[in-house]
């Protein structure tokens, strides 16, 4: 039999907040918990199709793959690649804890707070080489909740304090006998916290937490790389009663660079010459990515393609105190216009010119001559 909608299963639309998602499992949780319902089939399948539901559209990243994929994000032990927007501070284990729970009936492992922990954030952060090469120091800003100020995070009002979960008696979890198996859930009324907001704050409904614009320094360390992700941890958004921040994560983007093409921790560039210095040789002076000037001698005779190697130009190894390298290839440029001068001068040289100072052209016409001829 096929799976019906989340959404229809909860009776609510695409676009309910988490609130209005909460409150619709509660009243199904209610309705339909085995404990009010002993020997009832039908309402035990009812029981456990709301709480999968609802423990698929409470948890951010799986919701959106939900939203994105249907059923099928989570058959076969799929789950999509959900982005980093915003991470949910549980896992497939809290949805299978609220299914089964210890099959021996005692309490969860897992500290109930957790539950409560606030989502990570991403900041997608573009810096330039030469900022990755130096370090940079900087402010960013974004929205994100904060515990709210007025109740200190704990969702009452100022003077009152949550009261102790009437439904499960401060456990944060129920249990019901299903077959041989006593089966440990979180309670629908209180959403595992143990506790119940009687009295909320008004400044943040009950939530505990506000939104609220945050600007915080960061520090980009030298040799970063296009794509690398770096951690802030508790700089994520607030948890919900008590529980812990979330982290925000920093995704850097290293920018192109007109000069410089960068592999790893080596550089790339190339330099146009003209061909008198390839032919006669000549010193020529190239640019380093730390702004300062360097030095190549290129000899006589150099070809085009020819590498140069500078040691230790490249870009700094993350947290050591070592560096890539910078090579440099050569790119022989035939001129465009000529002037009488040139001409005479360049007509000169190819009457004069002989084999010898070309052995690549003489090779390769040898090979044609021992094609032709076979």
């Amino acid at each position: 039999m096929a799976k019906r909608d989340y959404y229809e299963v909860l009776g609510v639309n695409k676009n309910a907040s988490q609130e209005e998602l909460k409150s619709a499992y509660r009243k199904l949780a209610v309705k339909y918990h085995p404990d009010k319902n002993p020997d009832n089939k039908s309402a035990e399948d009812k029981f456990k199709e709301a709480s999968e539901a609802y423990g698929v559209l409470s948890d951010k990243s799986k919701k959106e793959n939900y939203d994105n994929f249907g059923h099928a994000a989570f058959e076969n032990g799929g789950g999509g690649q959900g982005g980093f927007g915003g991470f949910s501070g549980a896992d497939f284990s809290d949805i299978f804890e609220d299914f089964f729970g210890d099959f021996g009936g005692g309490r969860s492992s897992r500290n109930r707070s957790s539950n409560n922990r606030g989502s990570d954030l991403r900041y997608d952060l573009s810096i330039s080489l030469e900022e990755a090469y130096e370090g940079k120091k900087q402010n960013i800003q974004f929205s994100t909740s904060e515990k709210c100020s007025s109740c200190k995070g704990n969702g009452s009002k100022p003077g009152s304090s949550p009261s102790r979960c009437s439904y499960c008696g401060g456990n944060g979890r129920v249990r019901s006998n299903q077959g041989f198996f006593t089966v440990q859930q979180t309670c629908p009324q209180c959403a595992g916290n143990g506790e119940e907001i009687t009295d909320p704050c008004s400044d943040c409904n009950g939530q505990g937490n506000t939104r609220a614009s945050k600007k915080i320094a960061v520090s980009i360390p030298k040799g970063v790389d296009d794509g690398t992700r770096i951690r802030l941890a508790g700089k994520g958004e607030a948890g919900t009663r008590g529980g812990a921040s979330g982290d925000l994560y920093l995704f850097i983007n290293v920018k192109s660079h007109e000069l410089f093409k960068r592999s790893e921790v080596n550089l790339f560039f190339e330099f146009p010459i003209s061909i008198t210095d390839a032919a006669l040789g000549a010193t020529i002076e190239i640019p380093t990515i730390d702004g300062k000037k360097a030095k190549i001698k290129i000899p006589e005779g150099t070809q085009d393609g020819k590498q140069f190697r500078l040691k230790g130009k490249g870009m700094p190894f993350m947290r050591r105190g070592d560096f890539g390298d910078l090579y440099v290839e050569i790119k022989t440029e035939v001129p465009i216009y000529l002037n009488k001068e040139q001409r005479n001068l360049l007509e000169k040289f190819r009457e004069i010119e002989n084999e010898k100072s070309n052995p690549s052209i003489k090779k390769f016409f040898q090979k044609a001559k021992d094609f032709w001829k076979n």
